[in-house]
């Protein structure tokens, strides 16, 4: 690892493989930058499995403000719209830049760019790449430029452990690989480390997206946003593989219906029945399991025998699982797909940390409110990595002349939280299993071993839910099940959330700040 870390002080550092990073780190060129990941690019993270597409409004009967509409309704008053509209208005661009660097998106026999429709958007406008497959082509076209680019350093097999600070901004970053640990000297960190998926037992995410990212920044000053928004994508397919396997939203999107084993369509009366925002979807879903009736996806009318040439990957996926969506419905369930929380930044992507950045899903950029509308997330990761770049690129910064020192924490393990986080903080929370939660995660995240990190990161989430006593978008309390009148973004630091675990003495509210 030394070897490969040779030569990188001084540079810009970004963290993180997926979609976001890989954005970054190439957006950058030509200023030299070095990027870090935990495996070799494109085999880890969240962004090689997603499957719906990248929304943007480039068909003929769509625009940024119907866009813009969607979301925020989607967000359920949570969104910030001023960034909304920049990011949803730059959706376009990114694609047509993505294509140019060679991706390959599918197109119909015009050539036009193929669009699908997924849940709560009122116009076809998901762009795809082989079906079902957008994140993993995504990641190879950008994986293949970032490594011919002669400015981006490419440093696999490194683990992010600490942000070493000085004077309170960024002066290095602690890393770790199998050749030991070291201190990279930088002044300028982006975090694109991605979710908080692995702190569930169910989930669509990687073991590694416990919130890294989180743990970094809170550890080092900064402040979070709306950790209490957790999205659970309704329709996972049933079983015991951790991951659990996506079926896309897309697949809904084609007519497909979810019914129970008798075969009653459950969301027919719902609005918008199962395009419904997912929220909304998850709930009705969980509704079902928890009376104890079995779920189903049924794409049977709608796809038959063309499933497998729309949806290829979803078709294998079921095949390994002894099932053929043609003549079977799939057996669902929701899982923890998508955080809509993560660390508070600016419009360039500044976090409250001098030298520190976010990008992708780790941040919190006031996109996604209180729920996600599907296929928004891969487009806020290209366009939101290029503004960190151009930021980074615009900022002068000089690391200490000397390496400073910094204790080198073990290996991360969510199991410990997991088991909490997944009990207190699933589809339905209460006021009473989150103090439960606070209480039994708390030593944890103080105890400096394997379970610290993801034990502070469920630490700050529960935190942020007992602050807020509503049920808005993807935070359902059933304790507090009405929608407050005024819609306020939760603003947390770990000062805040260690006041709280030291006791309840205190409203909860008064421990989360609104913004």
């Amino acid at each position: 690892m030394t070897a490969a870390l040779a030569g990188c002080d001084a540079r810009p550092v970004i963290v993180g493989g997926g979609v976001a990073g890989l954005a970054a780190a190439l957006f950058l060129a030509p200023r030299p930058v070095v990027l870090i990941t935990r495996a070799p690019l494109g085999a880890d993270g969240s962004s090689p499995l997603a499957q719906g597409g990248m929304a943007a409004s480039v068909g003929d009967d769509d625009d940024a403000d119907l866009h813009l509409a969607d979301t925020l309704a989607a967000g359920d008053g949570l969104c910030d719209p001023i960034m909304a509209r920049r990011i949803l208005t730059a959706a376009p661009d990114a694609i047509t830049e993505l294509a140019r660097i060679g991706t390959r998106f599918d197109r119909d026999a015009a050539g036009r760019l193929a669009l699908g429709l997924e849940a709560a958007h009122s116009r076809r406008r998901i762009v795809h790449a082989d079906g079902d497959a957008t994140g993993r082509e995504l990641v190879r076209a950008l994986a293949a430029a970032v490594r011919a680019c002669p400015s981006v350093t490419v440093v696999e097999g490194v683990e992010a452990r600490r942000l070493v600070m000085a004077q309170g901004a960024v002066a290095g970053l602690l890393v770790a690989g199998d050749g030991g640990g070291t201190v990279l000297r930088t002044a300028q960190v982006a975090l694109a480390t991605g979710g908080v998926g692995a702190l569930f037992a169910h989930t669509t995410n990687p073991d590694s997206a416990f919130g890294l990212g989180l743990a970094l920044a809170a550890r080092a000053g900064a402040a979070l946003m709306d950790l209490e928004f957790v999205q659970f994508h309704p329709t996972a397919l049933a079983g015991t593989a951790r991951p659990l396997s996506l079926v896309s939203e897309a697949v809904r999107g084609e007519g497909a219906t979810l019914i129970t084993a008798d075969g009653t369509r459950f969301l027919a009366q719902v609005p918008g029945a199962e395009l419904a925002p997912r929220d909304v979807v998850a709930r009705a879903v969980w509704a079902e399991l928890s009376a104890g009736r079995t779920v189903f996806l049924d794409a049977r009318s709608a796809l038959g025998q063309g499933f497998a040439r729309r949806f290829p990957a979803i078709a294998g996926l079921c095949a390994s699982a002894g099932i053929d969506p043609a003549t079977q419905p799939i057996p669902i369930r929701p899982a923890a797909h998508y955080h809509m929380g993560g660390i508070a930044v600016d419009g360039e992507g500044r976090s409250t940390v001098a030298g520190l950045w976010a990008c992708g899903e780790v941040a919190s950029t006031g996109l996604h409110g209180a729920n996600r509308l599907a296929s928004n997330s891969l487009v806020e990761g290209v366009v939101c990595g290029r503004w960190v770049a151009e930021s980074i690129a615009g900022t002068r910064a000089t690391p200490p002349a000397r390496r400073l020192p910094a204790e080198m924490p073990p290996p991360p393990d969510p199991a410990a939280a997991r088991a909490i986080v997944s009990r207190h903080l699933g589809v339905l929370r209460d006021g009473d299993g989150l103090k439960a939660a606070i209480t039994a995660l708390a030593p944890l995240a103080r105890s400096g071993g394997a379970d610290a990190d993801p034990a502070l990161v469920g630490l700050m989430m529960a935190v942020s839910a007992l602050g807020r006593q509503e049920s808005r978008g993807a935070h359902t309390r059933t304790d507090c099940p009405q929608t407050a009148h005024h819609a306020r973004r939760s603003r947390l630091t770990l000062d805040d959330a260690w006041s709280l675990a030291e006791g309840f003495a205190a409203p909860p509210a008064a421990r989360v700040r609104s913004q």
